[in-house]
């Protein structure tokens, strides 16, 4: 196995209407890792790599939401994802799955931070 792929680390979160904030849903490394990115990718789910913030995530327990630390760039990302998916929806004519979990956070309470940006933009550098 490629050093690389040893080291890998790997978070998968879920967020659903009502939920409090996004919770880690599986993490790992190694092969854990691999196997959690090739399971995303199977079902067409978007895998972002940053390191930074995987390490962070990594250490949330299974089945917690993630800190309010996180808020941000977490739903940095996710407007981003939104942004992504609906530029891509529009290509194939489909819709966005990621619009009703973005829109529903922007109903729930603490998630998203109030500071979050519009969707459509894109996630700070930094």
């Amino acid at each position: 196995m490629n050093p690389d792929k040893r080291s890998r680390s790997a978070v998968a979160l879920a967020y659903q209407t009502g939920d409090v904030a996004p919770k880690v849903v599986a993490r790992g490394r190694g092969l854990v890792a691999e196997q959690i990115i090739e399971r995303a990718r199977e079902h067409g789910i978007f895998v972002h790599e940053s390191k930074e913030l995987v390490a962070l995530l990594m250490q949330v327990d299974l089945d917690r939401h993630i800190p309010p630390a996180l808020y941000r760039a977490v739903a940095e990302l996710l407007a981003w994802l939104y942004h992504l998916e609906r530029i891509e929806g529009q290509y194939k004519g489909g819709a966005a799955p990621l619009r009703d979990a973005a829109q529903g956070a922007a109903r729930g309470t603490g998630w998203p931070p109030a500071q979050a940006p519009q969707r459509g933009d894109p996630p700070e550098e930094g």
